[in-house]
């Protein structure tokens, strides 16, 4: 007489699956919050003490770091530059030039020839001569708008990390413009924090040839904007 065996289908481990799923969902909460953060602690690491050394004016109270979060997450469009200051309508008639395209290098932070369109806004193929502000090499000011991220990710080819390491720019540092075969040196003279509805930097000052580095600070956020001021010294 044969013998029969039954075996017992084993039921679907449902605690395994709700523990799996638990610890899915912690990781993810957990990676949302650290993202959310990152911009504090990057701020914390690199760039407060940098900014505390070199006597910059800033305009990020303590009382209001939570904010620094926040904005980490903004979804307005910056890699179009007119979006940066949106109350200011500048008169492209000033800044009307026979060359679409210069480029410019900045040693201290190895930018080298890095162009500069005048003739668009689109950040992610270039930096940008804002509308309405100066040319190198000629009285006014020419206002320079570019992207930032947090350090470790600058890549020179890449124009969405192009200056990641503003933060580290002093006075005194030089900055070249290379326009119609001609390379105009410009020296660092002032560093500033704004908020982003301060449009002081594209104020034109006719007395000489200015040049001005535009982009948000802490890198890594939309929070404020790092404004480099450098004058013309030489040709």
């Amino acid at each position: 007489m044969g013998k029969y065996y039954y075996k017992k289908r084993a039921k679907p481990n449902k605690k395994k699956y709700l523990r799996l799923t638990s610890g899915l969902l912690i990781l993810i909460g957990i990676s949302i919050i650290l993202y959310a953060l990152l911009p504090i602690i990057s701020w914390q690491i690199y760039f407060q003490p940098v900014f505390a050394s070199q006597d910059i004016t800033l305009s990020i109270p303590r009382a209001n770091i939570v904010e620094l979060a926040r904005n980490s997450i903004d979804t307005t469009d910056y890699t179009k530059a007119e979006n940066w200051f949106k109350n200011f309508n500048p008169d492209s008639k000033n800044n009307q030039t026979d060359t679409p395209f210069y480029t410019i290098s900045v040693p201290k932070i190895k930018i080298e020839e890095a162009v500069v369109s005048t003739v668009d806004t689109d950040l992610g193929k270039h930096l940008v001569n804002y509308q309405g502000t100066g040319i190198p090499g000629k009285n006014g000011n020419a206002v320079i708008f570019g992207h930032s991220t947090l350090p470790q990710l600058f890549n020179l080819k890449d124009y969405k990390t192009i200056f990641a390491n503003a933060y580290m720019l002093n006075d005194g540092d030089v900055i070249y413009a290379t326009l119609n075969g001609v390379t105009y040196t410009y020296r660092i003279f002032k560093i500033t924090v704004v908020d982003p509805e301060n449009s002081s930097a594209l104020v034109q000052d006719y007395d000489n040839s200015y040049l001005t580095l535009v982009t948000c600070t802490p890198p890594g956020t939309t929070w404020k904007r790092l404004i480099v001021k450098a004058v013309l010294e030489k040709i």
